[in-house]
């Protein structure tokens, strides 16, 4: 949800077990100050979010400013604390070429992301299996250079069965079963669920 909705979401939730996410740091665009990013993040987990979810600032990407694209997620990485999982969304879309989403997922990851993800749905491309397969190349170098676990979230234009199979299958064969778990590996299903949901029970399900 938006910053704003997290102290509604965090009051009225009877579920237990569930994450309360909110995209922080001038979602979609990442087009706002450093300092109202981490505002902006401090605000929301007061609220009670407990996960954050931000974009990688592309403008400064492109323009090979990796010390400050580093310096912001590092800052909101910061401002939630270990507790508190961070997904930084790398817009691949926008990224367009191969070169370009690995060294965002390396950077991402080397700044403090506990979680890799695709896009933001907002623009097009969203999500595609050869982005998809770039970033689990680089969880695998990270992780092989590292020793930490980082996941990956795939979101923005995945609507079928087939596409979650597609998707869940390159996570498998490239960073094996063990990534296979919701600690590592997960979809936005906003448009998914319910097709999902068909298949399986073989009859028209609308639950969300």
């Amino acid at each position: 949800v938006y910053p704003r909705f997290a102290s509604i979401v965090s009051n009225s939730l009877e579920a237990d077990g569930i994450e309360i996410s909110c995209v922080c740091g001038g979602f979609p665009s990442s087009q706002t100050f450093p300092e109202i990013k981490t505002v902006e993040t401090a605000l929301a987990l007061k609220d009670g979010a407990t996960e954050i979810d931000t974009v990688l600032p592309v403008g400064y990407f492109l323009a090979e400013d990796y010390e400050q694209v580093s310096d912001e997620i590092n800052e909101i990485k910061e401002t939630g604390g270990e507790e508190t999982t961070l997904k930084v969304i790398l817009e691949t879309g926008a990224l367009q070429t191969a070169t370009n989403i690995k060294k965002a997922a390396m950077v991402a990851m080397y700044s403090g992301a506990d979680f890799i993800k695709t896009s933001t749905g907002k623009i097009e491309p969203g999500a595609t299996p050869a982005a998809v397969y770039v970033m689990c190349q680089a969880i695998k170098d990270y992780y092989n250079e590292t020793g930490r676990k980082v996941g990956i979230k795939v979101a923005g234009g995945i609507h079928t069965t087939d596409d979650a199979i597609n998707y869940y299958t390159i996570i498998k064969e490239i960073l094996g079963e063990e990534w296979l778990t919701p600690n590592w590996f997960r979809i936005g299903a906003s448009s998914l669920a319910n097709n999902l949901l068909s298949d399986i029970k073989g009859t028209k399900v609308s639950a969300f």
